[in-house]
């Protein structure tokens, strides 16, 4: 973003959006300012890279920190943001993630942050979060997920934390408090039929949804202060790809994004208390196979990390669905996209 774009929209009272996508090679790590004309310059890279190539990223609801879920330990990576970009790197935690994590998510209040781990018990590990960086990590869950940890994500009131995986129910949650993890909410009646990757809950905090492999790609079920209800019926639309990576409500939870394997990589449902309609392929198609998406802030745009050049893909967005295309970065990500997340400050 140019200098003087980012002086108006601060005396404008506006706010920076940006968007940062974590992907294999160094330096595994790669943000752009984003305004109403797409990519602006690529912001430096962060003075420590992280460790490894990066399967998760989130940012702060209020913008001011990027964490990141990576290979080689440390397995996870803060940073300060700012609008100039990445700050100074936060000391690792004292306690340290056990392997290699494939999802991390920062609670809605900004005071936690959740790592699902896929080669090492317990599968998923809790940390308190403030402006002085990791906490002592919090208990370990009273019933451990089974195994192989992908997707994690809070719910929008910050009162459960779910988790997915590769091994029977591969849909784990609990309840969240200041104190940790609570008693494990009981199974889902009705399993997703293969393993999960990608979890996701609605804006509302009504449902949860997790994108897996094989057809239907995904499961969707209703949610409540009591857990899963009833599963939702499938898509009446059947997807293009036959295994799910990733999933994504819109800003306003009325369509549900999901990527999978197969051109054109990406699909739009319509959301009114489960599946409707499946919306128009983009014109314009992705390159490769999404195993990332995200929606900006204003929720006129979405983005798309995945594994073929040039890694990382936008489109205008609205009721309708996809628009157009925006151009590719100036400068392109080192490789394959797998995560992705818009913030901003």
């Amino acid at each position: 973003m140019l200098a003087f774009e980012h002086q108006k929209m601060m005396m404008t009272g506006g706010k920076q959006q940006f968007v940062v996508l974590g992907h294999s090679k160094s330096p595994f790590v790669t943000a752009y300012p984003w305004s109403p004309a797409g990519f602006g310059a690529k912001y430096a890279d962060p003075a420590v890279l992280p460790a490894g190539d990066c399967y998760g990223v989130d940012i702060a609801l209020d913008g001011k920190t990027v964490v990141l879920a990576h290979n080689n330990a440390p397995y996870v990576t803060a940073y300060p943001w700012s609008g100039s970009g990445f700050g100074t790197k936060y000391a690792n935690p004292a306690s340290a993630v056990p392997g290699t994590p494939r999802g991390i998510a920062f609670s809605p209040a900004g005071d936690a942050i959740a790592v699902s781990i896929n080669n090492a018990s317990p599968y998923i590990v809790a940390y308190p979060w403030s402006g002085a960086g990791f906490g002592a990590k919090f208990s370990n869950p009273g019933t451990l997920p089974p195994s192989f940890a992908t997707g994690v994500a809070f719910s929008p009131a910050g009162n459960a934390v779910a988790m997915t995986g590769d091994t029977s129910p591969r849909l784990v949650a609990y309840p969240w408090s200041g104190s940790g993890f609570g008693t494990k909410f009981a199974n889902p009646a009705s399993l997703p039929a293969d393993a999960c990757k990608g979890v996701t809950f609605s804006p509302a905090g009504d449902a949860i949804v997790v994108a897996h492999n094989n057809l239907p790609t995904m499961a969707g079920y209703p949610w409540s202060g009591a857990g899963y209800g009833t599963k939702y019926a499938n898509p009446g639309s059947a997807p293009a790809g036959s295994s799910g990576f990733c999933v994504e409500f819109s800003p306003v939870g009325d369509v549900l994004v999901v990527g999978w394997n197969a051109s054109p990589y990406v699909g739009a449902y319509v959301w009114v208390g489960g599946f409707g309609a499946k919306l128009a392929d983009p014109a314009t198609a992705v390159s490769g196979v999404v195993l990332g998406i995200a929606f900006s802030p204003d929720g006129k745009a979405v983005a798309l990390a995945h594994s073929n050049s040039p890694y990382v893909s936008a489109y205008a967005w609205s009721g309708s669905g996809f628009g157009a295309k925006y151009s590719d970065p100036a400068t392109l990500p080192a490789g394959t996209g797998n995560a992705i997340k818009f913030g901003e400050i």
